[in-house]
């Protein structure tokens, strides 16, 4: 199905031949672990000179570094993909999709696909009626560092993953019944307790049944039946579950390189489409975890005294109902009720006041998957994090249908071990 919104790709894996460790090679998305420099040291020492996806990508942890630093940074990482392709490192399995099955931290298997969109079926715009959409808001600000990596990229390593939603469990879920026929690409354990991750290759007929699959689930008059929606209302087939950001990027890039070709080369150029994993909303391992929110660098008390005057906060009772997150410091932990709201979801108060107040005080704002983590940073000095309830991942196709994307940082899937790892590459130049 050429004209497939998802499609099979040629999808770049180490060559085993080269004595490549797969576990040295496969490293974490770039945006965990912002405020935990420790485990990237971790991951550093552990990789030392081996071939790694380290050496392909930049950790957000380091975005804080002096410009000079980043820029070096990226020029080390167009020159690590220049020597791998030179050294054929890289095995490649033309017109394929990977079936991904995933070991999670706890026990669970999440099932993938891993294919390329068609970056022209995207939009990451609030109020998109595009098959493709962002589910929270994007912040242009953390494109451009992003822009810089890939514009001059020979290869993009994903780490997005889309959501469909398939209650009946069409596309993906059958893969599964018939992975003892398939080739397997990769068996072996993540590091730094990723857990394990098994890949299988996808071809022909296979492929071919999957693309079938996906275009039936976006028809029209099956979204009406699913959410009730009016006639007419533009079909979702891919709603971004990570990696948002990272999608917008290469929609950037893309549109950026449309201006410089004529129609009937950037038609087909490979920088047209993105890696991308996608998952089924209904996959039992999926868990919507919040995201919780750390400020540093500030007055707490100031600043907590602020949230109770602009959102009408108060200490809450367990059976309190309505907007409640918790507030942790050295001073202590304070459940609070928001009366005054202003988003229809918790993590949209909370977001817009700090929005609001940072922009005239000090602090520097983080945002931390884990309840743990979370409240250790917000105990120590100069520090507050704030905890938020999750959000039920059967609100999310409705609430991105009918009310465009969601606050920016709403949910996680997952913990940060048992995010994407980097393992598959894509050639995106020419």
């Amino acid at each position: 199905m050429k004209d497939s919104i998802f499609r099979p790709a040629e999808i770049l894996l180490p060559a085993l031949e080269k004595g490549i460790d797969l576990t040295k090679w496969a490293v974490v998305a770039c945006d965990q672990y912002t405020s935990q420099p420790s485990y990237w040291d971790k991951v550093e020492t552990y990789v030392g000179d081996s071939p790694s996806t380290l050496r392909l990508t930049l950790p957000e942890i380091y975005l804080e570094q002096a410009q000079i630093q980043v820029s070096q940074k990226i020029e080390s990482i167009q020159h690590f993909m220049r020597e791998y392709l030179q050294k054929n490192l890289f095995q490649s399995y033309p017109d394929s999709f990977v079936y991904i099955e995933r070991t999670l931290s706890d026990g669970k298997v999440r099932k993938g696909l891993l294919g390329m969109l068609d970056l022209e079926e995207y939009d990451y715009h609030s109020g998109s009626s595009s098959r493709i959409r962002a589910t929270e808001g994007t912040v242009l600000e953390r494109i451009p560092p992003r822009v810089k990596v890939r514009e001059c990229a020979a290869l993009e390593l994903p780490h997005i993953m889309m959501l469909i939603d398939d209650v009946q469990k069409t596309v993906i879920e059958p893969l599964s019944s018939q992975k003892d026929r398939l080739p397997l690409l990769y068996s072996f354990s993540l590091m730094q307790g990723g857990g394990n991750i098994k890949g299988y290759r996808i071809q022909g007929k296979t492929a071919s049944a999957v693309q079938e699959a996906l275009e039936k689930l976006a028809q029209p008059e099956a979204l009406v039946q699913r959410y009730g929606l009016p006639q007419g209302t533009p079909p979702l087939l891919f709603a971004a579950g990570d990696g948002n950001h990272s999608l917008a990027t290469a929609k950037a890039c893309f549109e950026k390189l449309k201006k410089t070709l004529p129609e009937s080369e950037w038609r087909n150029h490979p920088a047209r489409y993105a890696l991308a994993e996608v998952v089924n909303l209904h996959d039992s391992s999926l868990k919507f975890e919040p995201i919780h929110r750390v400020v540093t660098e500030t007055n707490p008390q100031r600043l907590l005294s602020a949230l109770k005057d602009f959102c009408g906060a108060f200490k809450a009772g367990a059976d309190a109902k309505g907007q409640k997150i918790t507030a942790v410091s050295a001073n202590g932990t304070e459940t609070l009720l928001m009366e005054k709201t202003t988003s229809n979801l918790a993590v949209g108060t909370l977001q817009n006041f700090l929005d609001q107040y940072l922009k005239d005080n000090p602090g520097k704002i983080d945002y931390i998957h884990g309840d743990d983590i979370a409240v250790e940073l917000g105990q120590a000095p100069s520090s507050i994090s704030f905890l938020l309830p999750a959000m039920g991942k059967e609100e999310l196709f409705p609430t991105v249908i009918l009310d465009g994307s969601l606050p920016r940082k709403t949910f996680s899937m997952g913990h940060a071990q048992d995010k994407r790892y980097y393992i598959e590459a894509r050639k995106i130049d020419l």
